[in-house]
């Protein structure tokens, strides 16, 4: 099984895909989040300058946030920077949508995004409908070597629902899962869904993303709150989407739901009452806020990879022999010398 990781891209990002790379990690993932981290193209292109093996990918490009010829320019510019190293991650879109108060994108929408950049990619004139007129584009001038559209990138694509699922079998992507909480019974659900589409399902690149903490009795709390809690609280952030300003109150039933009302009654308070999204989603998978007081290290390690070193051997292992070829950790803003602990997991594989 390969092992890669993630960041929410920063400009420094690059000294620990080096740091990756020199530790034998496959591939290093960059999130899309405008508003809330650098340019996420401008951070690979640092790590792409810095580095020489790893794979550098998009985990994941929202579509609505660049037009079409804008995604397919800024893939063949770091491709010609790292030749056969680039992959592009795409979805219908949460942080990076939930930050300016949208849903995801439709996913007719977005599947037709993918294939016109995949096309670009493969150096063809395409149609593209933009500004109510139909045009043609395409690269005007690939010969003269300051892109590469030579060296193929392949197509990445996060899918939680059946729907999504097929859209991703259908472009004959690999496939992005997040979380590793029920995360063999989503790839069966992945398998079904290719096998309906009329794919081999042995055939599927799966790749499962997560936060979580390696413990050692040591600081074990402070561990879990900085380097797995933020996923714990992002929980939260998509709940009080759903159930709050952005959907009904139809909040679960049990413990989680008596957490989720108490995290509303918080949310309610929230300036300007007209966006509260903009204070919903600060901190997202980087910190926990100091009123995110629900979270507790309790909570983080039930809802995240976290545990010893053995039990993270067991659960990866578990991971692998579901079928996952990848997993990914996401390394936390300030605690990313965790990689080092993360390493010495998966070389014990």
């Amino acid at each position: 099984m390969k092992y890669s990781v993630a960041f929410a891209s920063e400009v420094d990002s690059w000294r620990w895909a080096k740091r990756a790379e020199e530790l034998g990690f496959h591939a290093a993932w960059f999130y899309d989040t405008q508003l809330l981290n650098p340019d996420v193209f401008i951070c690979m292109a640092l790590a792409a300058h810095e580095t020489s093996r790893i794979r550098l990918g998009t985990g994941v490009l929202v579509p609505s946030n660049r037009i079409e010829p804008v995604t397919a320019n800024a893939f063949a510019s770091l491709a010609k920077l790292a030749p056969g190293r680039i992959d592009f991650g795409v979805g219908t879109g949460f942080t990076a949508r939930r930050t300016m108060g949208l849903g995801a994108i439709p996913l007719k929408q977005t599947r037709t995004y993918v294939e016109r950049v995949r096309r670009l990619l493969r150096g063809e004139v395409i149609d593209w409908d933009f500004e109510n007129t139909e045009r043609k584009i395409g690269f005007l001038n690939p010969d003269l070597g300051l892109i590469d559209i030579e060296h193929e990138i392949p197509v990445w694509f996060s899918a939680f629902g059946p729907k999504a699922k097929r859209v991703a079998a259908d472009l004959d992507a690999g496939w992005l899962n997040f979380g590793a909480q029920g995360a063999e019974e989503s790839l069966q659900e992945t398998r079904e869904v290719w096998t309906a589409a009329g794919k081999d399902p042995q055939a599927l690149e799966a790749n499962v993303f997560f936060l979580g903490a390696v413990l050692d009795g040591k600081d074990d709390d402070a561990k879990l709150m900085a380097q797995a809690a933020p996923l714990t609280a992002v929980m939260f952030h998509n709940m009080a989407d759903e159930v709050g300003p952005m959907g009904g109150r139809n909040i679960p039933q049990g413990p989680l739901g008596n957490l989720v009302s108490a995290y509303l009654e918080v949310h309610d308070r929230y300036e300007p009452a007209d966006a509260r999204y903009l204070k919903n989603h600060r901190g997202h998978l980087i910190f926990v806020r100091p009123d995110e007081t629900h979270v507790t290290p309790e909570l983080a390690r039930a809802t995240t990879m976290s545990g010893t070193k053995e039990e993270l051997v067991d659960r990866l292992r578990a991971l692998e022999s579901a079928g996952y070829q990848q997993v990914t950790i996401q390394l936390v803003h300030g605690h990313e010398s965790a990689i080092e602990d993360w390493a010495d997991v998966f070389q014990a594989l």
